[in-house]
């Protein structure tokens, strides 16, 4: 029995059959998880540390009154972090570093008229809380991710939580420590899950309220940024992760199974999704996978992932149809493994990230790309973009007009304020030019 089940899609086209509906994701009710966060975010905001203490007892079994990790636990995971992750960190970080310095905006200034300008300016956030997950796999490359983005846009206060671990004597995994000291980030929580995001938005002891919020985390932090949306600026509610797959019968099997394998290591919900107008090319990817899987450490997980309802081949006609199909899906991760891999990467608009061509597989923007893999999850690529520079600074506009300027407009103004009887609207540029002013 094959560990992946096949759509085939042969035949259709857009208008008939919403592509998008054909290939089914993960089935997650954040609105249900909501009900279930509610009484936490609402014990935080309450009763601050003392609730979160109790809920690090119930679901992390560290029992610990103290919420912030001393800075020499910091220095330490530092000083015992295997030399060759430090070298790992330090190039992904490198490599991070110098796109984002790429992508940072600058003040631009337009003048739409003389004596008028308006200068649209880019700030930074003034205090930001990111969050890295700590469950099934302690994503230390979350850290890098959240806090470069974040220092190069030139945020003045950061803020970092990540679950305590019973093995690490209450405090988050080592290694995660490690990269924040790499950073020099040394305001850090042993805290998880929806009890952080609340801390993060209301406050709690010595953690002063932040204004955003980053970072991935399962569904009960997703429904905490959803209830709390507004109290706090969020980046997005990150679901399960996904990967699509677009090959043609050029591609090697044994990278596109790998690939799939790789994303659904991740999580039992995550999605692997190949898209492909070969049917040899499914059936070797079927074979591959077989062998693959089973001699993969987390075969149980992978298995479930690839078994399930979110994952599965899709057969196409050609490569026009695959395009359209994986465009709908608008994937949190996109490979093109096909012969024409840039042309066909150029025709996608909706995906969190696109990676080109048989040797650069998602893996790699995980960690050392120089991309950033927190990425829009669950079709929302079709409307927002991942994490960069831009999710940590605001734009204002900087409005500054002559006298000379103003009456130049004034009538207009006038005008369009007496349109939308608002007349105080057109009064307060009148006065102005009132006789004796």
């Amino acid at each position: 029995m094959s560990l992946i089940r096949r759509i085939d899609l042969r035949g259709a086209d857009e208008a008939s059959v919403d592509y998008r509906a054909s290939v089914p994701r993960a089935e997650l009710d954040v609105e249900a998880a909501t009900h279930q966060v509610q009484p936490i975010v609402d014990a935080v905001r309450a009763r601050g540390v003392e609730a979160i203490v109790e809920f690090s007892a119930r679901f992390d079994g560290v029992d610990s009154d103290d919420i912030a990790v001393p800075r020499q636990a910091i220095v330490e995971a530092l000083d015992g972090l295997d030399p060759a992750v430090r070298a790992g960190l330090e190039e992904s970080i490198r490599r991070l570093r110098a796109t984002c310095e790429g992508e940072l905006e600058h003040d631009v200034t337009s003048q739409v008229a003389d004596g008028a300008t308006v200068t649209h300016r880019k700030v930074p956030i003034d205090r930001v809380g990111l969050y890295v997950p700590g469950g099934l796999a302690p994503l230390v490359s979350s850290v890098v991710m959240n806090v470069v983005p974040a220092q190069v846009a030139g945020v003045r206060s950061i803020a970092l939580a990540s679950p305590p671990q019973k093995n690490s004597g209450g405090l988050p995994e080592p290694t995660i420590l490690a990269a924040c000291a790499l950073l020099g980030v040394d305001e850090v929580y042993a805290v998880g899950g929806a009890q952080a995001i609340a801390m993060f938005a209301y406050g709690a002891g010595p953690c002063d309220r932040v204004d955003l919020v980053t970072g991935p985390g399962n569904i009960y932090v997703a429904a905490a940024k959803r209830l709390l949306r507004g109290v706090v600026g969020i980046d997005s509610e990150a679901g399960p992760t996904e990967i699509a797959i677009l090959a043609d019968d050029s591609a090697e099997a044994a990278f596109v199974a790998a690939d799939m394998i790789s994303q659904a290591e991740h999580d039992p919900m995550a999605a692997s999704v190949l898209v492909t107008d070969s049917l040899e090319l499914a059936d070797a990817v079927e074979a591959e996978l077989d062998k693959q899987v089973f001699a993969t450490r987390h075969t149980e997980r992978i298995s479930t992932a690839l078994g399930g309802r979110q994952s599965a081949i899709v057969l196409v006609d050609d490569m026009d149809q695959g395009v359209a199909v994986v465009d709908a899906y608008a994937a949190e991760h996109l490979e093109i493994q096909t012969r024409d891999a840039a042309a066909h990467a150029a025709r996608v608009r909706n995906a969190g990230a696109i990676f080109v061509g048989p040797w650069a597989p998602v893996s790699l923007g995980d960690y050392c790309a120089g991309s950033n893999h927190v990425l829009p999850t669950a079709g929302c690529a079709c409307h927002s973009s991942g994490l960069s520079v831009r999710a940590f600074t605001r734009s204002v506009h900087v409005v500054d007009y002559t006298r000379a300027a103003l009456a130049e407009v004034a009538d207009h103004v006038v005008v369009l304020a007496e349109a939308e009887d608002l007349p105080g609207h057109g009064q307060a540029v009148s006065v102005r030019f009132e006789s004796g002013r």
